[in-house]
């Protein structure tokens, strides 16, 4: 395909869903459904107007994964709802941490056994899968700031936190086939890889979003002639987080979320306080004091719009790239079967015991443990595995079955998720 042709085809699909983004909600599909059937379309499978291929466009494709990923971690976060505490977080961190560490120890014994991977691959195909996916999960996460919903918190939550709780068992993957240094006895990697990257994510996220958060808040109280660029403060914060994450080598993914996360609770603190303090002076503005409420929580709302439609056009190209991949072939059934065992075992039995003891109720637990979207996540960590070093032989392999399961995920989830989800709003 020509260059004329590409814009040719990205204009006819936005403005398809600005025409029929009205009858595709009232359809039980999704925008990723539709743009992966476009791109299958005009891929090798249908017309083969063009065919990308990921091996050879493994960089290209790291990079452009990593950026919507970031700003779907950012979206994701700035919603969360605060103030955070423990209760409110069990679950979510439970199915973050320990049902993610289950899904890759299933999807690895099977790699291992069934699939008969050496040991490093099979790990790190547990560790590319076993993340649910921010972007393509749209459908079942939080809607916006005030949305209380148990089963969106889980799944949101879920989602910003086990794309950075996934990288160790990536690293250890690659650290078994050789491409990582892992220490003597895995020392290594556990005193860095796990404790280290994991907690200074975590630092550096929540410092950046509560200096930022105050910041904002000094500008807008005390300088109130000087205004605030939201989308480039969303952006620049990603941006800073991320860049300083890597240079410490600590998890930027967590730490882009939770930045998010700490933006929004400052902000939010302050807002609250604020208006307690006027309260209790029995001050006579209390139009000033709400309006400067809602003008510094539009601060998040802002970027959240933003960041939102950079989402949906990167979803556009990538899904697009993922339908350009597949040929008739793709669809063998070790690379089908892999999928259904991680949809319908691996998955559910991840859920249920991560969650045991946990108090969320059973109806909520079994729609997360049906709702494990794959998707971009997959798509960057298989990408940088492949630009450290993977063998050929072994990244073709985990191409097959990784896309494979992306594109059934897509389809099978993308039918179920809006009469599950309709059903769920109107009994809860």
């Amino acid at each position: 395909m020509t260059i004329a042709s590409w814009f040719m085809l990205f204009g006819a699909l936005m403005l398809s869903m600005g025409f029929l983004r009205v009858v595709i909600n009232r359809l039980p599909i999704t925008s990723s459904m539709f743009y992966l059937a476009v791109g299958i379309m005009v891929g090798p499978t249908g017309l083969a107007l063009f065919h990308f291929n990921p091996l050879e466009e493994s960089e290209f494709l790291e990079i452009l994964t990593e950026c919507a990923v970031l700003i779907s971690l950012f979206a994701a976060g700035v919603k969360m709802p605060v103030p955070v505490s423990f209760k409110r977080w069990r679950s979510p961190l439970q199915l973050a941490f320990f049902s993610m560490f289950i899904t890759v120890a299933l999807v690895a014994a099977f790699a291992y056994f069934v699939l008969h991977l050496p040991l490093g691959a099979a790990i790190l195909l547990g560790a590319i899968i076993a993340p649910t996916d921010p972007v393509l999960a749209t459908d079942v996460q939080v809607r916006h700031h005030g949305d209380e919903d148990q089963l969106r918190f889980a799944l949101t939550c879920e989602a910003g936190l086990n794309d950075g709780s996934a990288f160790p068992f990536v690293m250890l993957g690659l650290g078994l086939l050789g491409l990582h240094e892992l220490g003597d006895y895995g020392a290594q990697w556990f005193l860095i890889d796990v404790i280290w990257a994991t907690l200074a994510g975590l630092a550096i996220g929540v410092l950046f979003g509560c200096v930022l958060g105050y910041l904002v808040w000094y500008v807008r109280s005390y300088r109130q002639k000087m205004s605030v660029l939201h989308d480039f403060l969303g952006l620049g914060l990603i941006a800073a987080v991320y860049g300083v994450s890597l240079m410490v080598d600590a998890w930027g993914f967590l730490a882009v979320f939770a930045a998010a996360v700490a933006l929004r609770q400052t902000e939010t603190s302050l807002v609250q306080n604020r208006t307690k303090q006027k309260v209790t002076t029995q001050l006579p503005d209390a139009n000033i004091t709400h309006e400067k409420k809602a003008s510094f929580q539009h601060l998040s709302e802002g970027t959240l719009i933003f960041n939102e439609h950079l989402e949906r056009i990167s979803e556009l190209l990538l899904i697009i790239l993922l339908g350009g991949t597949l040929f008739i072939d793709s669809w063998s059934w070790r690379a089908v079967g892999f999928a259904a065992f991680v949809f319908v075992i691996a998955r559910p039995l991840s859920v249920y015991i991560g969650l045991w003891r946990s108090g969320m109720p059973m109806k909520i637990r079994g729609m997360s443990a049906w709702f494990g979207v794959r998707g971009i996540g997959s798509l960057y960590y298989l990408m940088y595995a492949i630009q450290h070093g993977l063998p050929e032989n072994l990244a073709l392999e985990l191409i097959h079955v990784v896309f494979i399961t992306i594109t059934l995920s897509i389809f099978v989830h993308g039918l179920s998720v809006k009469p599950l989800v309709r059903h769920h709003d109107e009994t809860s």
